[in-house]
């Protein structure tokens, strides 16, 4: 079953997401450059889902570094960059470039409950200029910062805003399972709010 607002904000209550926006937030009043409210890619609770904001953090690109091939199992950080975080009267964000793919981490930290599974879904505004969330599920027992991962399927650069909507999650409820996330020690267990690689 797909779990509602008023059972996000129960569970966020004692923890769930942290920090909680009970509301879907589209204006911020803290703009430091203009001093009155800016519209924001929004986050915050929807009628059955949350949308969570990207961590001004990090944000990595992946580069090509000649004579290598990616493997997943003896990741390379050597293929990552760090993308600079700029500011203008629109906010703070990061450039992905075209054609390009990038790994960014939620500024929320998730304690996912033990009958839960965790969807992550993109932003339709981010999925009309060719921006592809390709999230993983966050499995029932994990905890931490969710690692986002973008490609850029567009010719132009894009801008990825920080502190604002990304994507969103879908909390749906199953049958209690023998064994969670947290129970066999899984390897993303307790990601701090930086990018994570692939590991084995």
């Amino acid at each position: 079953m797909l779990k509602n607002d008023r059972w996000i904000a129960a569970q966020a209550a004692v923890g769930m997401i942290e920090p909680y926006q009970q509301k879907l937030v589209r204006l911020v009043e803290d703009d430091h450059i203009s001093r009155l409210p800016r519209q924001v890619l929004s986050f915050g609770t929807s009628s059955y889902g949350y949308d969570i904001r990207l961590s001004p953090a990090e944000f990595l690109t992946f580069c090509h570094v000649p004579g290598t091939v990616m493997n997943p199992k003896r990741f390379n950080p050597a293929n990552l960059e760090p993308a600079p975080l700029h500011q203008d009267a629109d906010g703070r964000f990061f450039i992905l470039p075209a054609h390009t793919y990038g790994l960014g981490v939620a500024l929320e930290r998730l304690r996912v409950p033990h009958n839960i599974t965790v969807i992550c879904l993109g932003k339709s505004t981010y999925a009309r200029l060719g921006i592809i969330a390709n999230m993983t599920p966050a499995e029932a027992g994990w905890e931490g910062h969710l690692t986002l991962e973008f490609s850029n399927s567009s010719g132009a650069d894009c801008r990825i805003y920080a502190d604002e909507g990304i994507c969103q999650l879908l909390f749906f409820e199953g049958d209690p399972c023998e064994t969670t996330y947290q129970d066999r020690q899984g390897k993303y267990q307790s990601q701090p709010e930086r990018v994570v690689p692939a590991k084995v």
